[in-house]
């Protein structure tokens, strides 16, 4: 119902995506998508290529007047190094065979993307392989967010560790859409500027950091998703998507791996019940996922990011071709880009929120859409029951209660 496809080399003429499947009558301009690609640019620990690039998304199609048309929206997002590159990235027989890497970078997937692919230049594998293919990945994250924005969902993300420093305690949904104003997105101003110390100690050694990243949403109604499918598991559907992410290692949901240690009487969140609210749980240890569907609680997600594989001081390898043993490659990289990843979090969790939606309600047009998730919101205050007045029901009476 909703899906994307990019195309592009970090070094080609540019990015593309085609977005289908997004209603009609969204909001959607080229100047929101920029703001989200300028966050993902962003973030203390950039490396050069930041520099050099300016992300801004060009509209080709699916939009008029500043609203989806129904039809497949596609984006361009040109690389400005292009003209650096087009001699040797060129798609012709002009190309030029220089640049050649054939010492591949552990971690990276130099060595197992040139295998699978009979690739003697890895420079074919790492050009797509490299993250800044998640620039696409964004714009079509930042369409998925306008159309939750206009539903009432809304998402945030910001960084709660890198390296050996971490934020201690929760953080708010208002603190975390405070996080952008940070050097390195991140809540908590303290362990901001510890943070930022320890990417720069990283980057006097040479070394790189990686961190963790934790995306809220708020908003979100009981029952996206489904439990009676392996494949429709939201929770499994969104620990893909960030696990799609590069570097992306592990992945948690409300209080994640923490729930292992502890007896069920302290894991689970009770349920309550208030009129004019509906079901509830006091806490939200489940992270607003339970049995594969949400519960009406915020979603609390947490992605982990290994450190960055491009070293400034490069690990042992082999070379690809001569088998003999050599230092890895070294490429223009980042110090630390777990900011840029708490980005494309965001846009990840949006995107698959956004398709849960249009499953649940379905609609071709943005009222439309806005109209049934209402109702089915009134639903979710009064309680079941109260729906079908009037008509039979064989399970009256015959519950527990």
């Amino acid at each position: 119902m909703l899906r994307y496809l990019t195309a592009g080399e970090s070094h080609g003429r540019g990015l593309s995506v085609i977005i289908e499947g997004l209603p009609a009558g969204v909001p959607l301009t080229a100047a929101e998508i920029n703001t989200w690609l300028a966050r993902r640019q962003g973030g203390y620990g950039r490396g050069g290529r930041m520099a050099i690039e300016r992300d801004r998304a060009e509209i080709l199609a699916g939009v008029r007047g500043g609203y989806t048309l129904g039809s497949p929206v596609a984006i361009f997002i040109a690389n400005r190094d292009w003209a650096n590159w087009q001699e040797i990235m060129a798609p012709g027989p002009e190309a030029r065979a220089e640049r050649v890497v054939t010492r591949p970078r552990p971690g990276h997937a130099d060595l197992a993307g040139g295998l699978k692919y009979h690739q003697a230049d890895l420079r074919n594998i790492l050009e797509r392989a490299s993250a800044r293919e998640t620039a696409a990945r964004v714009a079509a994250g930042a369409a998925a967010a306008a159309l939750l924005k206009e539903l009432g969902i809304e998402l945030a993300a910001h960084v709660v560790r890198i390296g050996p420093v971490a934020v201690k305690g929760a953080v708010e949904l208002s603190a975390a859409r405070q996080a952008w104003e940070s050097p390195v997105y991140c809540a908590d101003p303290e362990a901001s500027r510890a943070m930022v110390a320890a990417i720069e100690e990283a980057r006097q050694k040479g070394d790189t950091l990686g961190g963790v990243v934790e995306v809220l949403a708020t908003g979100v109604p009981a029952g996206l998703g489904s439990h009676v499918h392996w494949d429709r598991r939201l929770d499994g559907r969104l620990a893909q998507a960030l696990m799609s992410i590069p570097a992306i290692k592990g992945v948690e949901i409300g209080a994640g791996f923490e729930l292992a240690s502890i007896p069920g009487s302290q894991a689970h969140d009770a349920i309550a019940y208030r009129e004019g609210r509906g079901f509830y749980h006091p806490t939200n240890r489940a992270g607003g996922l339970e049995g594969g569907m949400t519960n009406g609680e915020n979603l609390v997600l947490r992605a982990a990011m290994k450190p960055i594989p491009t070293l400034m001081q490069p690990l042992p390898s082999v070379d690809f071709l001569t088998k003999k043993p050599v230092t890895a490659a070294v490429e223009r990289s980042d110090v630390c880009a777990v900011p840029a990843a708490a980005v494309v979090a965001w846009a990840a969790v949006a995107w698959v929120l956004a398709g849960a939606v249009l499953e649940k309600f379905g609609g071709d047009y943005l009222p439309e859409i806005q109209g049934r998730m209402a109702a089915y919101r009134q639903y979710l205050m009064e309680g079941p029951g109260r729906e079908s007045k009037g008509r039979p029901n064989p399970w009256q009476g015959k519950g527990e209660g």
